[in-house]
């Protein structure tokens, strides 16, 4: 009996048009890596590796990208997916995940430069602990429905714990904390819209 070969799939498409974009992006506003580290905070080696495709960024690394850039994540993701269509369906809907913090995301309804609204539904594993130094576009505007789970968000030192069926509606200008119990994790979704 044959033993199963694994075969290395090589590097994931959406990571690999991400890294481009991320190059992309950096080259139209004329920046060296050393700007973007400064206007960051992140170091230049792991912008380096980021945008050579040799790391899958992780969403805490995006969120200060995107900030950085003035886009939503779901708009950088939107970027690297093919032309956006009218009816997006399940199974075509584009997923991104954070294996460093459990963190799995799929654009619902992606992002069009003509709307301002998007729709993404999230998964965060038991004991996730996921935090964002700044909003990617200050003041976006944010409705975080919890479907499963329990999950605890922090803006601006107040904590807000979701039930199952709980909606919290915010602007995001400052920090932000996503947290699950050790023994739950949450699905939730959450409604963009740009200011």
């Amino acid at each position: 009996m044959r033993q199963p070969v694994d075969v290395d799939p090589g590097p994931d498409p959406v990571d690999a048009r991400l890294a481009a974009r991320l190059g992309e992006l950096r080259a139209e506003r004329g920046w060296s890596l050393g700007e973007l580290a400064e206007r960051s905070g992140v170091s230049r080696s792991t912008l380096s590796r980021a945008e050579r495709g040799e790391i899958s960024p992780t969403a805490a690394l995006l969120n200060r990208l995107c900030h950085v850039y003035g886009r939503t994540m779901s708009r950088l993701l939107g970027e690297v997916e093919s032309e956006p269509a009218s009816l997006v369906p399940a199974d075509a809907q584009s997923v991104w995940e954070d294996r460093a913090s459990g963190f799995v995301r799929r654009s619902v309804s992606p992002p069009h430069p003509a709307l301002r609204g998007e729709l993404v539904e999230a998964r965060l594993a038991a004991g996730a602990d996921l935090a964002y130094d700044r909003p990617p576009v200050p003041g976006l505007e944010q409705h975080i429905w919890l479907l499963d789970g329990a999950l605890t968000v922090t803006v601006a030192d107040l904590d807000h714990p979701l039930a199952p069926g709980d909606c919290l509606r915010l602007r995001v200008w400052g920090p932000t904390r996503f947290r699950c119990p050790a023994d739950r994790g949450a699905r939730y979704l959450l409604a963009v819209v740009l200011p």
